[in-house]
């Protein structure tokens, strides 16, 4: 079996952003370097020949290059107590649109249709019962934003868990269009 998703990997300056502000909450367990991401699409656990018709579907998706940016940071909750720190990224239309094609393939291939609402965003934490308080760096950054960076490919991903966490390797890249 194969656990994929489909994400944008931030450029190495943009990733260097995110790891100098991973500090100052107690028991967080930081993302690494390896970790960030903007998910596009979470697939889940999929046999071979179900991951072969995943590739051949995202070979099939077109978009322009664009660009987007760090927007803000937030966090999710479970039960009640917050799980995840991320990074947002701000509104964007081409990413929207990526997306919303990644998605149209997907439902062509009857992969079942994601229902959670597209929140753009890079996890750069992951949080529990016994991490620290997070408002004070809630609110120290809360105005974190980057220059653009461009968007020039997306990838397939294939996800292991360890005992360290979890490990991502891209297994496919699919290029965007640049240019006019």
């Amino acid at each position: 079996m194969h656990r994929l998703f489909v994400a944008i990997r931030p450029p190495r300056p943009i990733r260097e952003q995110l790891l100098a502000m991973m500090q100052g909450i107690r028991g967080a367990r930081w993302q690494d370097d390896g970790q960030l991401h903007l998910t596009l699409r979470f697939i889940g656990e999929v046999d071979r020949h179900r991951a072969e018709d995943i590739a051949m579907a995202l070979d099939a998706v077109e978009s322009p290059a664009f660009e987007i940016r760090l927007d803000g940071i937030g966090f999710f909750e479970r039960k009640g107590r917050p799980s995840a720190l991320w990074a947002g990224i701000a509104a964007s239309e081409p990413l929207k649109k990526l997306r919303d094609s990644v998605e149209s393939r997907f439902r062509q291939i009857g992969l079942e249709p994601e229902h959670r609402t597209f929140l753009p965003h890079i996890t750069i934490a992951r949080l529990n019962a016994s991490t620290g308080p997070i408002d004070g760096f809630l609110e120290h950054h809360a105005g974190l934003t980057s220059p653009p960076f461009a968007v020039e490919h997306f990838d397939l991903f294939e996800s292991s868990l360890g005992r360290a966490g979890a490990h991502y390797e891209s297994i496919a890249r699919y290029l965007l269009r640049t240019g006019s």
